[in-house]
C-alpha cells in the first residue's frame, strides 16, 4: 500500500521549512499540499498531480525565472500546468538526492513575493 502524502520524507521536510516562515499554514489535499500566508498560496507539494507520475515542489520566481531554470535544467525544473504562465515553476523532488539547501532558497523566495509586507523576512522588497 503507497505512503499517504502525510508520511512522504519529502513533504514533512518540506513543511518544515515552510512552516518556519511567518504565519505559514499547511492545508493538505490526498497525496498533494499547499502551503499558504494569510489564504494566499506560496508553494504546493505535488506528488502524481492528474496521474503525471511527478513529485515536486512548486513555488513562485522572479518574472522569467522559471523558463530560465527550465531551459538551463530541463530535467530538474519543469512549467507547473495552469500556473507557470503567472510566474511559478516546479522542482522535481523525485530523482536524486535533493538540495535541501536549494528548495529552502525558491520557499522563501516564493514566500516574500506572496506575503504581506509586514511579515516578510528579507529587509529588500522582492523584484515583481
Amino acid at each position: 500500500m503507497p505512503k499517504s502524502a502525510a508520511e512522504d520524507k519529502r513533504l514533512a521536510r518540506l513543511t518544515k521549512l515552510a512552516l518556519a516562515l511567518p504565519e505559514a499554514q499547511r492545508q493538505i489535499y490526498g497525496s498533494h499540499a499547499q502551503f499558504l500566508v494569510r489564504k494566499k498560496t506560496f508553494a504546493y507539494f505535488l506528488d502524481n498531480h492528474h496521474g503525471d507520475g511527478i513529485v515536486a515542489v512548486t513555488c513562485k520566481v522572479l518574472p522569467g525565472e522559471n523558463k530560465a531554470l527550465v531551459e538551463a535544467q530541463p530535467g530538474r525544473f519543469y512549467l507547473p500546468a495552469y500556473i507557470a504562465s503567472r510566474g511559478w515553476v516546479a522542482l522535481r523532488l523525485d530523482r536524486g538526492k535533493i538540495d535541501w539547501g536549494e528548495v529552502k532558497e525558491l520557499v522563501r523566495v516564493s514566500y516574500e513575493m506572496i506575503a504581506p509586507k509586514g511579515l516578510r523576512t528579507s529587509k529588500r522588497p522582492p523584484v515583481k
